[in-house]
Formats: C-alpha cells, sequence, structure tokens
C-alpha cells in the first residue's frame, strides 16, 4: 500500500507541475471563463506547486503529506465547482475528479501510517 501511495504522490505532483508550466494556456483560458482574476490565478498555481512540492518531499518526510494531500483536494473540489458552475462537459471535469481520488487516496492512506 505504500508503495501505491507514493505513486499517487508523485503522479497528482507530476500532473500539478505539467499542467502549471506547460499546459497553462489552457490554465489562463479556464480562469478567465470562470470569471477569476489573474491574482487568483497566480495565488492558485503558487498554492498547487507549494503543495505539489510537499507531496514529493513527503515521500522522505510522511508528516508532510497528510496535510499537502488534503489542501490539494480541496483545490480538486474548488475546480469540480468552478467547472460544474461553467457548465463545462464531463469531461473536462475528468482530469481533476481523479487528481480528486488520488488525493483523497493519499489522505486517508497517510492518516492510517499516523
Amino acid at each position: 500500500m505504500n508503495y501505491f501511495m507514493t505513486i499517487a504522490q508523485i503522479a497528482v505532483a507530476a500532473s500539478v507541475a505539467f499542467v502549471w508550466i506547460f499546459r497553462i494556456h489552457n490554465v489562463i483560458k479556464e480562469f478567465n471563463q470562470f470569471g477569476l482574476n489573474d491574482v487568483t490565478r497566480s495565488f492558485v498555481g503558487f498554492a498547487k506547486t507549494v503543495l505539489a512540492t510537499l507531496l514529493i518531499a513527503g515521500i522522505w518526510y510522511p508528516s508532510l503529506t497528510l496535510i499537502s494531500a488534503v489542501l490539494m483536494g480541496l483545490f480538486m473540489v474548488a475546480a469540480q465547482y468552478f467547472h460544474f458552475k461553467a457548465g463545462n462537459p464531463f469531461k473536462q471535469r475528468i482530469p481533476s475528479l481523479i487528481l480528486l481520488l488520488l488525493c483523497v487516496y493519499i489522505a486517508v492512506s497517510a492518516a492510517n501510517l499516523i
């Protein structure tokens, strides 16, 4: 189980990094569609990048994992809300839904290790 948790942490962190570094044009488009300003987008990008880093650090320092996974999961819940509010098709909600489920798994696993 610990092995899958590590894979999940890497998957979430890598996905967030990929989207916020290489797919930033999509992020800008979505935040505009959601009616959110540049300051909000910058804050979310910074926070998600920090949380992704903490998820990776949590592989070696497990005490960082639970709070990082919970907070990242909350960002994914917010993403689901804004996609729903904007009327986006389910296909656009799938990535954040998968990351949300992985964050739940990571958080539950981390809580069981405490």
